[in-house]
């Protein structure tokens, strides 16, 4: 399952990855996570990625998210805030993070608050707060 959410105002996509997704979900959620990054086009795009319940997936699905995220960098994201309790959906995740790019911008939390946090306001709030 995944949810794809976007808030206009702060120019971040909240989204969830849950379980272990099969290479059609993933599909879907490619076109519509394209879709939300699209419609902040010309913006400093965030995404929050709730990852806390992904299972390590089948190639085809990490290829799709490394794809998407190299999408993403080329189409204004700034910023990706990841959740994530697996240490085997860690190991996954830092490959396709570093074969795409994305593990230049990408810090790891453990609340959606801190994470939503440094999104909005960068390091100096996230740390003073």
């Amino acid at each position: 399952m995944y949810r794809v959410d976007v808030d206009k105002q702060h120019a971040i996509i909240d989204l969830v990855l849950d379980g272990l997704i099969r290479p059609d979900e993933m599909s879907k959620f490619v076109e519509e996570l394209k879709a939300a990054t699209l419609g902040l086009a010309g913006r400093n795009i965030k995404i929050k990625a709730d990852m806390r319940t992904f299972r390590p997936s089948a190639p085809q699905v990490a290829e799709a998210l490394r794809d998407v995220q190299q999408f993403g960098i080329h189409n204004g994201v700034q910023r990706v805030a990841e959740m994530v309790e697996s240490q085997l959906a860690v190991l996954q995740l830092n490959r396709v993070a570093r074969e795409s790019g994305t593990d230049k911008i990408l810090r790891r939390f453990t609340d959606d608050q801190s994470a939503r946090r440094w999104l909005i306001y960068g390091e100096e709030e996230a740390l003073s707060a």
